[in-house]
């Protein structure tokens, strides 16, 4: 499934949920099926910055050159849109992460219903995503020269 694929398939699902108690809810369980990040990754070099609340994110690239996330966070809003996130960008190449317009955020109506302190942790979780893929694409172009 394509970015934009998983994009439109999480607009549809959120597009039935009209309480945003219920929107909360569904990212909430969304955190909860999140799978546990290894203990030994729980580190100050994994922390993003720029969150109000504790975020934990790794990336590895695989040998088909495709990004996998994993992640955690202490708060459970956050680990539900941390979970958002890894849905969409998970298993794409370096490449297809740094192109993608991820819209579904606004298209749910997330950014809108996230505190300032949120909407900033948000951002810095996207960006530390976008890092990880631009590492990895160097490294690939490195190491094809």
């Amino acid at each position: 499934m394509t970015i934009e694929e998983k994009q439109h398939e999480i607009i549809e699902e959120f597009a039935d949920i009209e309480d945003w108690l219920d929107r909360y809810a569904q990212i909430i369980d969304l955190g909860n099926e999140l799978p546990p990040i290894d203990e030994s990754l729980k580190t100050p070099s994994h922390l993003i910055e720029g969150c109000q609340s504790r975020v934990w994110l790794d990336a590895s690239l695989d040998d088909k050159g495709k990004v996998h996330f994993t992640a955690d966070s202490d708060a459970i809003i956050v680990k539900g849109i941390i979970s958002l996130l890894i849905s969409v960008l998970n298993n794409h190449t370096p490449q297809e992460i740094l192109d993608a317009d991820l819209h579904f955020i606004n298209d749910i109506g997330l950014g809108e219903h996230l505190s300032p302190t949120r909407s900033n942790g948000l951002l810095a979780m996207v960006k530390q995503m976008r890092l990880y893929a631009l590492a990895f694409k160097a490294k690939q172009e490195s190491q094809e020269n």
